[in-house]
């Protein structure tokens, strides 16, 4: 007799990603600088450890906020037995201001548009379920992060097409891409509800430029459909050019007048980056549409977020002071690590994309494949993490459409951590083109011994090498 749902016995949660597979070795063979100095150092996680002595200055100089009191006295009980969905009115009011400031008080939110969920996976999809039925799809650019395999698609039944972007124009949104997802998601008769971006992007570290967000509004606009921008990023940007969010292209007059775009662009949020809390599960989602906020609120009862978290993070972020100084401070610290990274990367002969924002770099190691295919893309990462001992995100994973792209973070590790990664790369790189000029000296050698034994075996034999695996 079955037992189980389909839910439960399916593996559509997208675990079998090499993604969360990596993972999965590092967490066997952790590195430690004292323990265990050849584990894997974990660089696929992307969390920012670099700002947490600002956040406990911050405790230490507030412990009413920290030890749940209010002019001294305890309101534990208080905070322990109430839980309203909509959420403590201090604390959206404190969230929304945060986002302002980030956004350079370019635009301002309405705390009553705001829904608060347990992080921004809840968030995403719970806007899934608001936006669109199961079989429905939503357009997503490529590359993509990998667990939107499973928040937007395993338990809402929605579908992702890809919109292909390509390394040609550092991986930007174009018309035709757009045009051609949408065209492709008609072929497999799925009917498209909206296009989902992360700005700034994981995991390119990239923003979206006015173009793109005005080439986005009207594509929505045309179709019918809805955007939802992905902004959990937008406080990490640390160079130019500056983040743009969506909201201040919908405030221009072009879109301000039409009600109907206006209730069709939805923002989602999260404090696990700006703020550098994942484990305090702070998410929101914004929209303009009424009933979008009253379906997602109901919701969210699914996921809620403490109040005990409320009413600290209220408390913290309704200090201006405080929050001027830790975006500032935590931007420069970000830029200045991705800088280490990216020099470390080139001293051993890779690139990485121009980027200006996020916890990573999108790497380009295109040159050390064994050839232009995803198994040869496999094959590298595998070195990477069993011999390297750097466990990264390949860009497979991540459903690039060109294989030799990995995403590397940079930002949840100590310096000395990072530079042992950087060391770690720099060898791998050496002795991997030591082997190759070994392997190419052996290759013009048999080549030599074949011009003697016959012109036509030689023409052969560079016929047969030159062509791709899977033309075999």
């Amino acid at each position: 007799m079955k037992l189980l749902s389909r839910k439960a016995a399916c593996n559509t949660h997208g675990q079998d990603s090499s993604y969360f597979l990596g993972w999965q070795e590092y967490e066997k063979n952790p590195y430690d600088e004292s323990h265990n100095p050849t584990g894997i150092i974990q660089m696929g996680l992307a969390e920012n450890q670099l700002s947490f002595d600002l956040l406990e200055s911050w405790l230490a100089s507030n412990p009413d906020a920290a030890g749940f009191k209010r002019d001294g006295q305890t309101i534990f009980r208080e905070l322990a037995l109430f839980q309203d969905y909509h959420g403590l009115p201090d604390f959206k009011k404190a969230l929304v201001e945060f986002m302002s400031e980030i956004r350079g008080n370019k635009v301002s939110f309405d705390p009553k548009k705001l829904v608060l969920t347990a992080g921004a996976t809840s968030a995403n999809e719970t806007l899934m379920f608001c936006l669109a039925d199961p079989g429905e799809a939503f357009l997503l650019p490529t590359p993509y992060y990998p667990g939107f395999d499973r928040d937007l698609k395993w338990r809402t039944g929605v579908e992702i097409v890809p919109i292909k972007c390509t390394s040609s124009n550092g991986f930007r949104i174009t018309e035709s891409a757009l045009e051609e997802a949408y065209q492709a998601a008609g072929k497999r008769n799925l009917k498209v509800k909206g296009v989902l971006v992360t700005n700034p992007s994981n995991p390119l570290g990239t923003t979206l430029n006015r173009h793109e967000l005005n080439l986005l509004l009207s594509f929505v606009t045309e179709k019918g459909i809805h955007l939802i921008s992905d902004e959990i990023y937008s406080g990490t940007v640390f160079s130019s050019p500056g983040f743009i969010s969506v909201m201040e292209i919908l405030m221009d007059k072009k879109y301000s007048m039409n009600t109907e775009v206006w209730k069709r662009v939805h923002i989602v949020y999260s404090l696990s980056k700006d703020l550098a809390l994942p484990g305090f599960r702070v998410g929101a989602i914004y929209s303009n549409d009424d009933v979008v906020v009253e379906a997602a609120t109901k919701m969210s009862s699914f996921g809620l977020v403490s109040s005990q978290t409320q009413y600290l993070l209220s408390a913290m972020l309704s200090d201006k002071k405080f929050r001027k100084n830790y975006i500032s401070e935590n931007q420069k610290r970000l830029r200045h690590r991705q800088e280490m990274l990216i020099s470390g990367l080139e001293s051993a002969g890779i690139s990485c994309l121009k980027s200006n924002a996020g916890l990573f770099c999108w790497v380009d190691m295109r040159h050390l494949l064994s050839s232009e295919t995803f198994d040869a893309e496999m094959e590298l990462w595998k070195k990477i993490v069993y011999d390297v001992g750097l466990n990264i995100s390949p860009g497979s994973s991540c459903h690039c459409d060109e294989p030799g792209w990995f995403r590397v973070c940079f930002a949840n590790m100590s310096a000395a951590t990072l530079n042992l990664a950087i060391q770690r790369i720099k060898l791998f790189v050496q002795s991997s083109t030591a082997a190759g000029d070994k392997q190419n000296q052996s290759y013009h050698q048999s080549l030599k011994n074949s011009r003697r034994k016959s012109l036509t075996k030689w023409v052969f034999r560079l016929s047969f090498d030159g062509r791709e695996p899977d033309e075999r």
